[in-house]
């Protein structure tokens, strides 16, 4: 197997574990669960066959079939060694799994969920001015991330939803930038550049789709003096953003990155009316004050 082979194989044991027990990384599902993932899967076959009626008997899977020879024999020998000799998994079965569960094959499934992102193309250096990373250490995890555009007048406001996605902030291993990635709607991603000076966040962002960058900043007043408790939590970042819209309106849009629970950490997009009781009062109030959240670009 080629590194690509395993990326993919692992994007889909991800995908299984985050499916069925909402846990997002392989390597947080046990024996005993990938043994339930099994049954589900089998299930799900099962019914699958019963509807087509083909008259063949369904294919189903072994009780270890994704621990032991995925999980065991590909995953973890790789991580071991990553010159050790993989054989490839059986592509019918991979394509049964993801087939049951709305795709047409394993390749659409790969095609799917295959983000094609260029952080080279984000400049956010500043010369002469040092990093903040002990700040951006600090932001370092996942989050929701709450936003909502505003239209050019005030007088335009027509929808009243705001949009929660998932987010998450890293620092790159190989170049050791601190990159962002976030969820959106229908299979699109954002991805961006984050960076801080002094009590200042700024953040560069694009997206899998659209040929438009966003700018956020944020700032932190006295982190200076906050980053001296070593018990200082951050767990709100609000952000006013300058983006230029396809008719080439200015739009400000406001959001707010709240601190994730990892365990319960959801990757999926998900929009909630403005007075759903999942968003919090004081979130609310801000994205209700449009004049307090308008930029002036003029």
């Amino acid at each position: 197997m080629k590194k690509e082979d395993i990326l993919h194989l692992e994007k889909l044991m991800n995908f299984l574990g985050l499916h069925f027990l909402k846990k997002p990384y392989w390597e947080d599902v046990s024996k005993t669960e990938w043994s339930y993932i099994v049954s589900e899967l089998n299930d799900l076959i099962t019914a699958d066959y019963h509807e087509k009626g083909t008259g063949m008997k369904p294919e189903l899977l072994g009780s270890n079939y994704l621990y032991e020879h995925l999980i065991i024999n590909k995953l973890k020998k790789y991580r071991r060694n990553e010159n050790a000799a993989l054989s490839r998994p059986n592509l019918a079965k991979l394509s049964l799994m993801v087939r049951v569960l709305g795709y047409s094959s394993y390749i659409d499934f790969i095609n799917s969920h295959t983000e094609s992102f260029n952080f080279n193309d984000l400049r956010i250096d500043m010369n002469n001015v040092k990093q903040n990373t002990e700040l951006l250490d600090r932001l370092v995890g996942c989050w929701y991330s709450y936003n909502r555009n505003l239209p050019e007048s005030p007088l335009h406001t027509k929808d009243n939803r705001v949009w929660r996605s998932a987010t998450e902030i890293y620092k790159s291993e190989t170049t050791g930038e601190y990159l962002i990635e976030r969820s959106g709607g229908d299979r699109h991603k954002y991805f961006g550049k984050i960076t801080a000076y002094s009590d200042y966040v700024f953040i560069i962002m694009n997206s899998n789709t659209f040929i438009r960058q966003r700018h956020f900043i944020s700032r932190i007043k006295d982190i200076k003096e906050k980053l001296k408790n070593p018990e200082y939590k951050l767990h709100e970042l609000h952000f006013i953003s300058t983006c230029i819209s396809f008719n080439q309106e200015p739009i400000a849009l406001f959001e707010i990155f709240r601190k994730a629970d990892r365990k319960t950490f959801v990757s999926d997009s998900v929009s909630f009316p403005i007075d759903s009781d999942e968003i919090p009062k004081s979130i609310v109030e801000q994205l209700e004050d449009i004049e307090s959240n308008r930029m002036d670009y003029r």
